[in-house]
Formats: structure tokens, C-alpha cells, sequence
């Protein structure tokens, strides 16, 4: 049964299911800190919408994997409804003539809890970004506020990737900018969630242009995956080192790289050859190897400076490294399983929030006498 792309009737009801999803963790913040400072029960709000946002990330991965990006064909509701109890005649009518369609019951209740769950995050966000401002204006802030108004406009576009992908079914180049989106709200909640802690990396210029050369090429090829997986071309190669026996198989790069076009189509309208799939794959695969080289070789350039740094920053990295090698081998050989392709997607998450942490810790002025005192003051520092 068809829908109309967009059905606004529910937005009411769904803002409402939002902000009471979001009491929770404000109400968890409020209880755990009431007798804190507000820049304290601020610090807590943005760790935990950190941790929130991240989850978020992963369950949308979940979402994509399992199909059910077009679980309800309209936005925001399904069917015009706030929940799929409300559109179960059209779900059960949709599937009845597609069994193992884009919608059917299980998709569609996957599908709005992401939904659920990422209006319940732009609540968090906004009420981070309404705190801060407030804070702001008493003069007690360990951070520029416009960080937090950054995130809140950078959500706000999450959720118009999020209605485009849908309402334009599952459009290749949305769906990959959805997810890099996804990686920028991390990234940004993550800075903020550093402004905190007060601690430094004291790195040098090199290895400060290291790190942000390393977080470059790794949103590259994070890019490449997501653009390997919205075009569904993982197996488009099941062997590895090579490819359908090959080591240099057939490819088709301008077709596989066109980024104006539909799911499955190519920019004339006919179906994307395997070859198009190949060059997708394979250049994700090529890229993969530059992008190891460059984390390990931070890694040993870390490593060599343990005894003022401490190992964990070069452990961490090469346990990730080896984390997203496996993962994306397993995604390969094994035929794309479920567990695997979320170890990936999630391993790329912790990636980037492990090197945005060490670029602001190297980047990171020493404080000053009043910033200090009033760390201390609000409690944050010893």
C-alpha cells in the first residue's frame, strides 16, 4: 500500500514520545548529580549523551543491515501514525503481497525505534546546547558554547538526512552522508566531553599533524565503507587477497563512483553491473591498507614516547586497527554477517573517538589561573 512521502499528523505525538523517552537520562543526571555544581551536572549530560549518540549510531547500522531503512515508507510516523500498532493494516497489506519486502512488521517497529531513539538524542542535544548557553551567560564554562550550538545544527541536518533517505528511497549518497553524519555528532559531543577532563598529550608539532592527518584519512576511508555498504557491493569480492580469482578483476570505476544516481541504477537508469560493484569494493579494500599503514605507524610514534605519554594511546590504536582488520576480513569471507558488519561500523566509531580525544589533548592549551580555579571550585580538578 502506498504512502505519501511525507505525513506530518503524528509529528505532535512523536515530539511528545521524544521528550519523554529523554526525561529519563536527564532525570538520571539530575538524581546522580543534585548536589553538584551545574557545570558538573553539565559535564555528566555530555558524557552521557555521548554514550547515548553512539548507541544511536550503532542501532541505525543495525537498521541499514538489516533493511528496514524503508521499514515505514513515509516520515516522520509510519503510515501517518506515531507507531506501527497504528499502521498495522497497512504493514500486514504491504507485506502480504512482499513476505520478505522493505516492509514488514519487524522492520517497521526496527525501523521507528531508530527513530524514536535519534529524536530522543536531539532532545538531549538541545537541552545540552539551552544549558550551555545559560552557563555561558553566568560566565562558567570550561568550553566555547557555540560547540554545543554546532551540534545542535548538525543534528538538526542528521534529521533531514534521516527523512531524505527514506523519502528518497534509500539514495546511496544520503544514506553515506547519514552515516558520516552520524561520525560528526561523535566527533563534536566528543570535544566537548574533552573540555572537562583537563588532560594534555604534550605531543609534538609533528605528531600534532600526524594525528589529524590519521583522523582525515580514516573519514575517508570510513566513507568508502560507507559507500561499499549503501551500494551493497561487500560481496561483490568473497575471497581475499584477491578478487573472483583474480587480482586485478574487472571494474567499472566511473559507473561504481557515480554519485548522482539511484540504489541498484546507474546515472542512465540501468542496473549497476558487477563490475561497478567491484571498483567499489576494491577501492575501499586498497584504501584500507594505507589507512593501517598510517594508524601504525602513529601507534609506534606514540609507542616510542611511552615513558612521558604512557602506551595506552599505541595500544589503543593498534587494538582498534586490528579490531577493524578482522571485522572487515570476517564481513568478506564469511558473507557479510550481521555481527561482523556492526563490529565494523562500530569499530570505525571508536576509531574516531579515540583520535578526536588524543587531537584535543595534544592541541589543548595549558589552562589558565582563573579556568583552573574554577575547575576547582565546580569540583572537576583536585
Amino acid at each position: 500500500m502506498d504512502a505519501p512521502l511525507y505525513d506530518f499528523s503524528p509529528i505532535a505525538r512523536l515530539l511528545l514520545m521524544a521528550i519523554l523517552m529523554a526525561t529519563a537520562p536527564l532525570a538520571w543526571v539530575w538524581l546522580r548529580n543534585k548536589n553538584k555544581s551545574p557545570l558538573h551536572r553539565l559535564r555528566a549530560l555530555t558524557f552521557l549523551t555521548l554514550f547515548l549518540t553512539f548507541d544511536l549510531l550503532g542501532f541505525g547500522a543495525f537498521t541499514r543491515l538489516t533493511d528496514s531503512g524503508l521499514g515505514c515508507p513515509d516520515w516522520p510516523g509510519c503510515y501517518g501514525s506515531a507507531s506501527p500498532i497504528g499502521a498495522r493494516d497497512e504493514i500486514h497489506a504491504a507485506q502480504s503481497v512482499q513476505p520478505h519486502g522493505p516492509v514488514t512488521h519487524s522492520k517497521a517497529w526496527i525501523e521507528m525505534i531508530h527513530r524514536y531513539l535519534a529524536a530522543m538524542v536531539g532532545v538531549l542535544i538541545t537541552v545540552l546546547a539551552i544549558s550551555n548557553a545559560i552557563q555561558a551567560r553566568r560566565g562558567s564554562v570550561l568550553i566555547s558554547p557555540w560547540w554545543s550550538y554546532l551540534t545542535f545544527v548538525a543534528v538538526c541536518v542528521q534529521g533531514a538526512f534521516g527523512a531524505l533517505t527514506v523519502t528518497l528511497k534509500l539514495y546511496p549518497a544520503i544514506v553515506t552522508l547519514h552515516l558520516l553524519g552520524g561520525m560528526g555528532l561523535l566527533m563534536l559531543l566528543m570535544v566537548q566531553a574533552e573540555a572537562y577532563g583537563g588532560h594534555q598529550l604534550p605531543l609534538t608539532r609533528t605528531l600534532r599533524v600526524a594525528v589529524i592527518g590519521v583522523a582525515i584519512l580514516s573519514l575517508v576511508q570510513i566513507t568508502l565503507g560507507a559507500w561499499v555498504s549503501t551500494n551493497y557491493a561487500v560481496l561483490a569480492c568473497t575471497e581475499f587477497p584477491g578478487c573472483q580469482g583474480q587480482w586485478w578483476p574487472a571494474m567499472d570505476f566511473q559507473q561504481g563512483f557515480s554519485v548522482f544516481r539511484h540504489l541498484g541504477r546507474t546515472t542512465e537508469g540501468e542496473f549497476l553491473s558487477l563490475p561497478a560493484l567491484t571498483a567499489i569494493h576494491m577501492v575501499h579494500r586498497w584504501a584500507a591498507v594505507l589507512v593501517l599503514a598510517a594508524i601504525l605507524w602513529l601507534a609506534f610514534a606514540l609507542w616510542q614516547r611511552r615513558a612521558e605519554l604512557g602506551a595506552v594511546w599505541a595500544w589503543a590504536l593498534v587494538s582498534l586497527a586490528a579490531w577493524q582488520l578482522l571485522s572487515g576480513l570476517s564481513n568478506v569471507i564469511l558473507g557479510w554477517p550481521l555481527l561482523s558488519a556492526l563490529a565494523h561500523t562500530l569499530g570505525a566509531a571508536i576509531l574516531m573517538c579515540v583520535l578526536t580525544m588524543i587531537a584535543c589533548r595534544a592541541f589543548k592549551a595549558p589552562p589558565s589561573t582563573l579556568t583552573q580555579n574554577f575547575a576547582k571550585v565546580a569540583g572537576l580538578k583536585k
